[in-house]
């Protein structure tokens, strides 16, 4: 036991693809010890930094990273049995969401590049987080393959499609995630929440130290209670949708309100310019949250989209986490993109688990 509890709090994590670093606090929070975030953003970086520690940001672009420079730059081992290596490459090609596939087509073999450092290293643990679209696209995407590498070299792998609200996040979020291990025959996987879900008005609400603000505030302090501002034509809108959970067709005969695009398509796209329900979890919080015509993402009584500090809770941010951008934009990508810190803490504590009584 004594080997098995100082193996316990020697687990340590890489992050690839880490972001604003949603992945990392969330390990970091279950006590798994932080090697480094690796990320191609640079705009990432003082966020990154700012909550996981200094000189854990890693700029490398993983298409030409090496194994062996990254061995050498974090003085890693192979076959490290209490390494963990996490991939959560951005997923925009493998989205059913309709982006421009064009763009991020470069994103669609990220999984197989992140592949070659697990082939390499052969940790202890793996995890990957992404869309539900990877493995609906199994084959194409390179799960297919990656998993069979795993199965084949003595990984007991878990993999799924889990919904976040389900682990304490206030979202309806479904993200695919694999967690594979080699330290022991047990299947791992996060632990799912007993009995009540969380919902918005446990996280946002002047009840949660959120004041009530108009449409356009800007908050300079770390808090960023930040709202975007809106058209005359737009206030216009968002004031006739009824409160708590209402949509665009409560301004739907209004001849001066109605959106042409939208005439005769009540039943399509009723979630834009609508509001989060008080009792429900918000929608997915996209990296467009910051915009009533981009989704529900209006405030369930304030005639305004939510806040950034809003959408950061939503995510299961604390409210101390800095966030640092170029716009308000740009901090809003950082939010919508992030694995939610409170679901990565789950993941996290079921590796703990296993890794002190496997």
């Amino acid at each position: 036991m004594a080997n098995s509890l100082k193996s316990y709090d020697n687990l340590k994590a890489v992050d690839f693809f880490c972001g604003g670093g949603g992945m990392s606090y969330g390990m970091k929070k279950a006590g798994i010890e932080i090697l480094a975030g690796i990320d191609n953003e640079e705009s990432c970086k003082e966020t990154y930094e700012a909550n996981i520690g200094k000189g854990k940001f890693i700029k490398a672009d993983v298409f030409e990273l090496k194994e062996k420079e990254l061995k050498n730059k974090l003085g890693l081992k192979k076959n490290d049995n209490d390494l963990i290596l996490i991939g959560c490459s951005p997923c925009q090609f493998w989205s059913i969401i309709n982006t421009d596939k064009k763009k991020s087509e470069k994103s669609k073999n990220l999984l197989i590049e992140f592949e070659r450092f697990v082939k390499y290293f052969n940790p202890g643990y793996v995890v990957v987080e992404n869309v539900p679209g990877v493995l609906r696209k199994k084959k194409e995407s390179g799960l297919e393959d990656f998993i069979d590498w795993l199965k084949k070299n003595g990984y007991k792998v878990h993999f799924d499609v889990h919904n976040v609200n389900d682990y304490g996040v206030p979202q309806n979020r479904k993200r695919f995630t694999l967690v594979a291990n080699r330290i022991s025959d047990n299947k791992i996987f996060p632990e799912p929440l007993k009995g009540r879900k969380p919902t918005v008005k446990d996280f946002i609400g002047s009840h949660n130290g959120f004041e009530n603000i108009k449409a356009g505030h800007i908050d300079k302090s770390d808090f960023l209670h930040t709202s975007s501002n809106l058209t005359e034509i737009n206030l216009k809108r968002i004031r006739k949708v009824k409160k708590d959970g209402g949509d665009r067709l409560c301004f739907a005969n209004d001849k001066a309100l109605q959106l042409k695009c939208f005439i005769g398509k009540d039943k399509s796209f009723r979630d834009t310019f609508g509001r989060m329900w008080w009792d429900k979890p918000s929608p997915t919080i996209t990296t467009k949250f910051i915009s009533i015509s981009n989704g529900r993402f209006g405030h369930p009584e304030n005639d305004r989209g939510i806040s950034l500090r809003e959408g950061a809770v939503l995510q299961s941010f604390p409210k101390s986490y800095i966030f640092h951008g170029s716009s308000i934009g740009s901090i809003a990508r950082l939010i919508g993109n992030a694995v939610p810190p409170v679901y990565a803490e789950k993941i996290g504590l079921s590796i703990k688990a296993n890794h002190l009584n496997g």
